[in-house]
């Protein structure tokens, strides 16, 4: 695990959309209880916390274990990327984030790793999960104000990591991380999560890995 591990972020969550509602209950459900040991290796996890539209950064910090970006360096990359733009596209034009999937790409190349779309017609035990270092996944949801759901969609951010060979969901918009499992859990929460439809999956890997292909199993 890359770097050491410090206390979470601090930060309001937002809601989520229905669509994400039902797993984030699941999920956030499997983070409550449990033995003393899976209590402790939460509190080892490092967990950024919702704030504005930073999803893509706290996903980024959650996937990495440590605070590599923020919002100034997010913004840096969108200038790179678009450096002519008089609105540019890669973020929101209020300055409040919502990167999209060009932002987390060119972060993750700056320390030589790399984002692999996951094309949803393969099967989940292709997944050589050893190669992995976490997955960072995008599902739509609905903007709130206060108590109040605007008829607003944008797509939200979320990592999963494992520690000790445990996985865990740590969307920026739960509480704490909520404990998955194992590589069977995790397939199976990656297939419930790709069932909806509208999201999408990437694996986080070293470039050399992404260059070699190995992080897909032979057929």
């Amino acid at each position: 695990m890359p770097g050491a591990v410090v206390p979470a972020g601090a930060g309001n969550a937002a809601a989520a959309g229905p669509g994400a509602a039902s797993w984030q209950r699941r999920s956030g459900a499997m983070s409550e209880g449990g033995s003393e040991e899976e209590a402790s290796e939460r509190r080892e996890l490092y967990h950024e916390r919702q704030r504005l539209e930073l999803c893509a950064v706290h996903a980024l910090n959650n996937v990495l274990q440590r605070p590599c970006f923020t919002q100034e360096a997010a913004d840096e990359i969108c200038k790179r990327l678009a450096p002519e733009a008089r609105l540019n596209p890669h973020r929101s034009v209020l300055g409040t984030g919502n990167y999209d999937v060009n932002v987390i790409m060119a972060a993750l190349q700056s320390l030589e790793l790399a984002a692999v779309w996951w094309d949803k017609r393969r099967s989940l035990e292709r997944l050589a999960l050893g190669r992995i270092v976490g997955f960072i996944l995008n599902v739509p949801s609905n903007v709130s104000l206060g108590f109040v759901s605007l008829p607003v969609s944008r797509k939200h951010w979320l990592a999963v990591r494992q520690l000790r060979g445990t996985y865990y969901n740590l969307d920026s918009k739960l509480k704490a991380p909520a404990r998955i499992g194992g590589e069977g859990e995790l397939r199976t929460f990656l297939r419930q999560f790709l069932s909806q439809g509208l999201c999408e999956v990437f694996l986080v890997v070293p470039k050399a890995v992404e260059e070699a292909g190995a992080w897909l199993n032979p057929e």
